[in-house]
């Protein structure tokens, strides 16, 4: 008996753990500087032109995508260049993307998940 809660305790923490992880993907400005960071290594300044995001926006965003471990980052003289932490990201917003060309009708006429 013992055992089935310690199977549903370790289920309930895998899905809140999920959960957090996709909370954490689930800004556009967070998910627009993945994209960007898929390509390469940048800057600050560089992640504001790609994505059109304000500088002040952009590090707020990198400073909650650093403590969350989805992004790392390396000093490069003057300016840290921020990467993404493992390609395994860049793989799964690939994978969402196409997981979009299959259920795009449906996510696009759900109104549960609308932007704030």
């Amino acid at each position: 008996m013992m055992q089935v809660f310690a199977d549903r305790n370790a289920a309930a923490a895998g899905i809140e753990r999920r959960a957090k992880l996709f909370r954490g993907l689930a800004d556009p400005s967070r998910l627009a500087i993945l994209g960007v960071l898929c390509e390469g290594p940048l800057v600050v300044h560089e992640i504001v032109k790609r994505t059109g995001l304000s500088q002040p926006n952009v590090s707020n965003h990198l400073r909650c995508l650093l403590d969350c471990g989805l992004v790392a980052s390396d000093r490069d003289g003057r300016f840290i260049r921020y990467r993404i932490s493992s390609a395994r990201i860049a793989t799964l917003l690939s994978d969402v993307d196409a997981l979009l060309d299959v259920v795009a009708g449906g996510v696009e006429a759900c109104d549960n998940y609308r932007g704030r």
